[in-house]
């Protein structure tokens, strides 16, 4: 049928009564799901709290031997917890959202926070995000099934759970938004997601202050001037920051490998896994010390508030959350890029002539950004938790460091959208695995036409 001059005018008229009706029908969704998500998270938060401060001040010993504790009870619980082979794997919200249209179990929702409880509380060196992540997911794939949500709003509102869950845990509730929307496809963002993450994540951020959760921010103070000069530098640290991130990545899937080789061939019961990688934690914390075991949020600390740290602290504590989570304990994977990033940032700051707490501030939001490949949340982060006067320089160094890093992530199951060079090819949304990544022929084509010429001379 063709268009006439009546249907464009019936377009006129009712669409904008569609779009005022889509955005009540969220607002009322989101809140509630905020809401939900937002108490479920407190409620984690508040027993970690409650757990950490018991285990705060151990002995070195008592430590060594609480690592393998908390090894073998993550084990067995993830093991006997998830019985299908591969299920564990399968109940990420990343997952949820890409292959199974919203749908998360309900029967799991404790198994992950519960593991993470004794990592974090035990000595692991994680991060508590993960948990939340996938307490906000469950909760608003519980509640999208009980109001009868179709496919695509399902997967909506378990995003809108995300979300909510990092919004809770960061104390960042645009920066959680934008997070929880933009780590699931590298190079691009579902815009029709944005509102209803916002309003969740807004709505969880105020509900976890309602439950007693207190946030930690730090202004980074600066001369509205903009330099040129500082900017070259940011962007050294961007740079450094971005090769942080790949070292990160890089040690967490080699130690993963090689304890996946390990079982393999000696046929070692699974739940053992990460009991041996409790043992190579004991071992370590001899002569690295425990401060790097945990969230360490005090080292964190420490940095952006300009204070000494170690120049090598960075890979200590990247190394120790590899082998915490590449042995198969479970924890969250953000919180360790915030120490790490925040550790290396006034490390190279040192070295380059820059504030040592702007470039705490500047390496944290910078390695969240490469290592999670989520640029714009990062730039908000750094936004909301230091203030807008170092704006300009978080955008710099944090687009820097997502270039450098490349096309690897600390989340398995993230998509690559849009190739971050002309020079790398991919398949449409594929995932990041070898053999769907490659340099395009063009550039191999002119390196061998380069080198063909020098040979020739």
């Amino acid at each position: 049928m063709r268009d006439t001059p009546h249907s464009h005018m019936r377009v006129n008229y009712i669409e904008p009564v569609i779009m005022l009706a889509t955005v009540l029908r969220w607002l009322l969704l989101a809140s509630i799901t905020g809401a939900i998500v937002g108490t479920g998270v407190s409620l984690f938060l508040l027993v970690l709290i409650f757990l950490s401060e018991h285990t705060a001040h151990i002995s070195l010993w008592t430590q060594m031997a609480l690592l393998p504790l908390a090894g073998i009870l993550n084990g067995l619980l993830l093991h006997y917890g998830y019985r299908e082979p591969g299920s564990y794997a399968r109940d990420s919200v990343i997952s949820a959202i890409h292959l199974r249209l919203g749908a998360m179990s309900h029967k799991t929702i404790l198994i992950k926070p519960v593991a993470a409880l004794i990592t974090l509380t035990l000595g692991g060196s994680a991060g508590k995000e993960g948990p939340c992540s996938h307490i906000g997911g469950t909760l608003a794939s519980w509640f999208g099934k009980l109001v009868r949500l179709d496919p695509e709003m399902q997967k909506r509102i378990v995003a809108c759970g995300v979300s909510a869950g990092f919004a809770s845990v960061f104390g960042t509730p645009l920066a959680g938004a934008i997070y929880g929307i933009e780590m699931l496809v590298i190079g691009r963002v579902r815009h029709d997601f944005i509102f209803p993450a916002v309003i969740a994540a807004i709505t969880a951020f105020e509900v976890g202050k309602y439950w007693g959760l207190t946030y930690d921010h730090f202004p980074v103070n600066i001369s509205s001037d903009f330099s040129s000069s500082l900017a070259i530098r940011i962007t050294l640290i961007g740079i450094l920051c971005g090769l942080v991130s790949w070292l990160f990545i890089e040690l967490l899937d080699r130690i993963r490998y090689a304890f996946v080789a390990l079982q393999r061939r000696f046929k070692i019961w699974q739940p053992l896994m990460p009991f041996i990688g409790g043992l190579v934690l004991a071992a370590l914390i001899l002569v690295i010390p425990v401060d790097y075991l945990g969230l360490s949020l005090p080292l964190m600390e420490d940095a952006l508030h300009g204070k000494d740290v170690v120049f090598w602290g960075f890979v200590w504590k990247s190394l120790l959350v590899a082998i915490t989570l590449g042995s198969g304990f479970y924890g969250g994977i953000v919180t360790p890029q915030f120490v790490i990033g925040a550790m290396a940032g006034s490390a190279f700051a040192s070295l380059l002539g820059v504030s040592p707490a702007l470039g705490a501030a500047v390496g944290m939001v910078a390695v969240v950004a490469a290592a999670s490949n989520t640029p714009i949340a990062a730039v908000l982060m750094g936004f909301e938790l230091f203030g807008s006067s170092a704006g300009p320089y978080f955008a710099t160094a944090c687009v820097t460091a997502y270039i450098v890093v490349g096309h690897r992530s600390v989340y398995s199951g993230q998509l690559l959208g849009y190739s971050k060079s002309l020079w790398v090819r991919s398949t449409p949304d594929a995932p990041l695995e070898p053999g769907k990544i490659h340099i395009s022929y063009s550039l191999l084509r002119r390196l061998g036409y380069f080198r063909s010429n020098r040979w020739r001379k």
